[in-house]
């Protein structure tokens, strides 16, 4: 019980963090609010390794773990958050969060296709249901939605390409957690924190490109405490949680589990960000979580 309990509070730790970027994002930009969101998150775990005495684990990474683990952040925290974000500004967190919730599925179609998994016939089910699931969510009847249909389109597509982004990161990141020597739990506590060093440097490089006048730096207090008391909840809590999980049940119960996410996003749409939550928002989040459930039926 008590795994399937932290792999529910990881679900709601990621809903609660992209609740968090929303209210933000009405006062910032999906660059700046990144940016600011990776520098304050990365000295909170560069803290709490100071605290813990565990700093001396960043050089005790193999170098092929340590490269694999940087190159996952750049993917996954650079270009896939920041796409993440911007979905969640298009189009809210009722309609984004479900569909970046169908990384899973591209995760087991790039292991498919680089490292030889097979693909059985639950995942061809499971990419059936999504592929609805996401349909269902890009529609919408009438014209008093208060989003217009190219928005809406725009908004789904990017969340859409942030799940295949996240795949590709969780590929990198799953080959540098295989590779560590550590401790799973301390393994997993640097693994993300190299994630986060390689998007902070990657992202203040960028900054003067895509950021330009240094928008991050400009962004109001407030502004700044909600991007990093959302960026501790996902990265560090909800994948500490999901870590625990699956040391407690097996990764096929752990993983749907931790997957309700968009189930939880339609309810915090509508109660506390006041996004208008439809039949089809609901249905379709529905058959995401389905579809991603089936995907680890063995």
């Amino acid at each position: 019980m008590f795994g399937e309990l932290a792999a529910l509070g990881a679900a709601l730790c990621w809903t609660v963090s992209a609740t968090l970027y929303k209210v933000a994002l009405s006062d910032a930009k999906p660059v700046s609010a990144n940016i600011s969101r990776c520098i304050s998150t990365t000295m909170f775990f560069i803290a709490c390794l100071g605290v813990t005495g565990r700093l001396q684990y960043l050089v005790a990474l193999r170098v092929d773990s340590l490269l694999l683990a940087g190159l996952s952040g750049v993917v996954g925290l650079c270009v896939g958050d920041t796409l993440y974000m911007l979905s969640l500004k298009l189009v809210g967190v009722s309609r984004a969060v479900p569909v970046t919730c169908t990384y899973p599925l591209f995760t087991m179609l790039f292991a498919a296709l680089f490292f030889s998994e097979q693909i059985t016939l639950f995942v061809l089910l499971g990419a059936v249901l999504i592929i609805a699931g996401i349909w269902l969510i890009s529609q919408e009847r009438g014209k008093s939605s208060g989003l217009a249909r190219n928005m809406l389109f725009k908004g789904v597509f990017v969340a859409f390409v942030t799940a295949v982004v996240w795949a590709v990161s969780i590929v990198f990141m799953d080959e540098a957690l295989a590779l560590s020597e550590l401790a799973v739990l301390d393994a997993a506590f640097i693994v993300n924190t190299v994630r986060l060093l390689a998007t902070t440097f990657s992202l203040l490089a960028i900054s003067p490109f895509f950021d330009r006048q240094f928008g991050f730096l400009k962004l109001k207090r407030r502004t700044w405490v909600i991007l990093a008391l959302g960026g501790i909840v996902a990265l560090g809590l909800g994948w500490v949680l999901l870590a625990v999980s699956l040391l407690d049940i097996p990764a096929s119960y752990a993983v749907p589990i931790s997957s309700v996410s968009p189930l939880f996003a339609t309810l915090f749409g509508a109660f506390l960000l006041k996004e208008r939550v439809t039949t089809r928002i609901f249905v379709g989040s529905v058959f995401i979580v389905l579809g991603t459930s089936v995907l680890f039926v063995v």
